[in-house]
């Protein structure tokens, strides 16, 4: 009678497979990188909803000739010595998370997967296979669901999944801008940073944004921006006036969701806010919107147009309370 082995494996078996999945980053801040990036991330239908047709031929005719330098440069400023900012934060927030999980029951392995770029959602799926996995976790790491976002983690791990003899069990966590934790995590940042940085006149909380269109077809991003920024608000205690929210990273010429970040922020120093401080609650992880075009640039504005002091507080990484926010929504999803 043959003998059917399981094959070899270096790390022992996980019951739960955890992927933490984010939007990527390119390999390198160089124009070629940058093109490549691009060229994945804006090829995907959720990314950009227009017919293959008409958007195809623009993509790479027009903006993947103009816009890779461009954003290559902007790279290079928030650029780590050990990479991309937001792969070197979700690498240590893996980890943590992975010791956070270090006592549930059958054993938990945590591995990372983007949507554009490396490591791809389908290697960090391969990696969570090679441990034996009978229960998958998938969690995006995008508080506010947004189906640009959110759902697009749900088709790529899919599309992986489709390739697999044996499905495991699986969870998807879809949101969850509204966990106590999430919003107590946010609130001790805030306070954090305050101590350290001095209290400012007002908060602004500033979201990615999107097409104004999305959200009339039903997109519920806009309202889980909102509730996230008013929980925050209360569980700060600030008056109407301490605080507001906007949206960042426009693209194109359609209109977004507003008011825009780049304008709140100019009209607060215009008119006569001399301090002010940033946080971006839908970026779990630090990256090139958060560290360029906020704590960079829109610094800038803020003090070129008359303010004196603008600081930004920085996403929650791997901050302790953010492991265990995320370790409480593997524990309940399982």
């Amino acid at each position: 009678m043959p003998r059917y082995l399981s094959p070899p494996t270096t790390q022992p078996a996980a019951r739960v497979g955890v992927l933490l999945v984010n939007l990527g980053s390119p390999s390198a801040p160089t124009p070629s990188a940058v093109r490549r990036f691009l060229a994945e991330m804006l090829s995907d239908p959720r990314m950009i909803e227009l017919p293959r047709a008409l958007w195809l031929p623009i993509l790479h005719g027009v903006i993947l000739r103009i816009r890779p330098r461009r954003s290559a440069r902007l790279y290079q400023k928030i650029w780590m010595s050990e990479g991309s900012p937001l792969i070197v934060h979700a690498q240590r927030l893996a980890q943590g998370l992975q010791n956070a999980l270090a006592d549930m029951e059958g054993g938990a392995a945590v591995a990372i997967g983007m949507c554009y770029g490396a490591p791809a959602v389908a290697a960090g799926l391969q990696a969570l296979r090679d441990r034996g996995i009978e229960r998958l976790i998938v969690l995006p790491l995008y508080p506010q669901y947004a189906g640009v976002t959110t759902a697009s983690v749900f088709d790529s791990v899919s599309a992986e999944l489709t390739r697999w003899r044996v499905v495991p069990e699986i969870r998807f966590i879809n949101d969850y801008h509204d966990a106590p934790d999430y919003i107590a995590a946010l609130k001790a940042s805030v306070l954090e940073h305050w101590q350290h940085y001095g209290r400012s006149e007002q908060l602004l909380m500033s979201f990615h944004s999107m097409p104004k269109k999305l959200f009339e077809k039903g997109d519920p991003y806009y309202l889980r921006c909102q509730a996230t920024a008013r929980l925050l608000a209360q569980a700060l205690n600030l008056t109407d006036e301490e605080w507001s929210f906007s949206f960042q990273s426009r693209f194109g010429y359609q209109e977004w969701l507003q008011p825009y970040t780049a304008d709140v922020v100019r009209d607060r120093a215009q008119h006569g806010m001399r301090k002010l401080t940033v946080i971006c609650p839908g970026f779990s992880l630090d990256c090139l919107e958060s560290l360029e075009e906020i704590a960079m640039t829109a610094r800038e504005s803020f003090l070129e147009h008359g303010g004196e002091s603008f600081d930004y507080v920085p996403a929650l990484n791997d901050r302790t309370d953010h492991v265990g926010v995320l370790a409480r929504l593997v524990r309940t999803a399982r």
